[in-house]
């Protein structure tokens, strides 16, 4: 299928969904597939990252899977090894009730106790109680907004026209309720809109706010998007801040905190952040404000915006890495040398883990850089992350990882400071030699 409306009328529960790209449109139509497959994009596009929450199986990049594959046909999808099967291949087709068994067997076991916080990356808020219960984890460390906008079904600017801005601040503060809720008391970091003008257009008022309005540009990832917007556009932004007011002082759920995505310059914060303070969000004890840290003019500047008041930063590797390295993210052609480990990359991270951590900053990661290379989570920590969100999927097994990690960084210390007071003892022992071992006992 090649558009949302067309899967609205084909799609069953437990079909295979084939289309060249997903985007949140297609987001209820992905929560009945069985599998997915896509002809473009790669680990960090929409199709990965929401098929991994979901927990169904997902192939991306596949080029010709559209042309290749044929409605009505049976199909076995090994998202593991990245091959699709004709027919149904019985040893690689799990009973459903074995997944649930090892799910149940891991959650009752204790979570390890870890010095780094280990988070969860949400986007729908109707998976939030069970993956709250399923993975243990230390709160959200991103929840994405763009999933709340759809639900609302209508472009923000058209909702404004007719009126219905209480509709959207209704919608928007049921979505991060049901979140805070699940998690509470643990913190939920939620994410401002960053929707990137191309989409949601097929939302009603999607090309007349957008494509018409001149928003969408040759490259919408690097366009009229995150906090450049909520300058040019504050009605809309103030409708989400009020939502965020509404969970906090209605509903008592303090435990959410807020972040500013796709921060190019200062500026933009500092504007964000009047804002919100004008909308009765003011940071203290119990309300943080973050930014996102995924341009590299962000990085340069990281010193500019600790003294204009952030409490916290985190990274997402996706654009971070595209950004540095000059790779669109979603171009499948150019996929074998998008690598979030590439030393650019992992140099801009340490810079900034450094700064924030000289002026007590606290200093995470959203992308999927750790949910994808078991080593840059090793990284992280001995940068001094102070916490690491991760895909639901992910959870678990990074917090066994990150506690070996952590074994092994204290084994280190240890061994250097023997070291240390082996020295400093030599130093200690009389010049004549006196104390010396005899070599003839060697």
């Amino acid at each position: 299928v090649f558009s949302p409306e067309e899967a609205a009328k084909e799609i069953q529960k437990g079909d295979i969904l084939v289309t060249k790209m997903t985007n949140p449109d297609w987001v209820p139509y992905m929560r009945l597939a069985g599998a997915i497959v896509t002809d473009e994009g790669g680990m960090t596009c929409h199709a990965a990252i929401v098929s991994r929450e979901l927990g169904i199986p997902c192939i991306v990049g596949a080029r010709e899977a559209t042309k290749l594959m044929k409605s009505g046909e049976t199909y076995t999808v090994d998202a593991r090894s990245g091959v699709i099967y004709e027919g149904r291949v019985e040893e690689l087709v799990k009973p459903a009730e074995e997944e649930r068994a090892a799910a149940a067997v891991a959650v009752a076991q204790a979570p390890v106790v870890t010095g780094t916080k280990i988070y969860v990356n949400i986007s729908i808020p109707d998976v939030a109680e069970k993956i709250a219960k399923e993975t243990q984890a230390d709160g959200v460390g991103l929840l994405r907004a763009e999933h709340l906008m759809l639900s609302v079904g209508k472009h923000p600017r058209l909702l404004i026209e007719e009126g219905g801005e209480q509709k959207m601040i209704d919608a928007f503060a049921e979505g991060i309720r049901q979140v805070a809720q699940a998690f509470y008391p643990k913190p939920v970091v939620y994410r401002f809109l960053d929707f990137k003008p191309d989409e949601f257009l097929s939302l009603p008022g999607g090309e007349k706010y957008e494509k018409e309005a001149g928003h969408v540009g040759p490259n919408p990832l690097i366009g009229y998007r995150g906090a450049f917007r909520y300058i040019k556009e504050p009605d809309i932004f103030r409708l989400e801040c009020r939502a965020i007011k509404k969970v906090r002082e209605e509903y008592g759920l303090k435990n959410v905190w807020v972040m500013v995505p796709f921060v190019r310059r200062v500026e933009e914060f500092v504007q964000a952040k009047k804002i919100m303070e004008e909308e009765g969000l003011k940071q203290g004890p119990d309300f943080k404000v973050w930014i996102m840290v995924e341009v590299p003019s962000t990085v340069l500047l990281i010193d500019k915006f600790v003294e204009a008041g952030i409490d916290g930063v985190s990274f997402g590797t996706n654009d971070l890495t595209m950004l540095i390295l000059g790779i669109d993210r979603d171009d499948a052609a150019v996929q074998e040398i998008y690598d979030e480990r590439n030393l650019a990359v992992r140099r801009a991270i340490s810079h900034v883990i450094r700064v924030c951590k000289k002026h007590g900053v606290t200093t995470s990661v959203c992308g999927q850089a750790p949910s994808n290379y078991p080593e840059m989570v090793e990284f992280f920590i001995r940068e001094g992350a102070t916490s690491i969100s991760v895909n639901p999927d992910k959870v678990i097994e990074t917090r066994n990882l990150v506690a070996s990690i952590e074994r092994k960084l204290m084994l280190e210390e240890l061994a250097n400071l023997r070291k240390r007071l082996d020295n400093l003892e030599r130093g200690r022992r009389p010049e004549d030699g006196s104390l010396d071992w005899a070599p003839e006992l060697d």
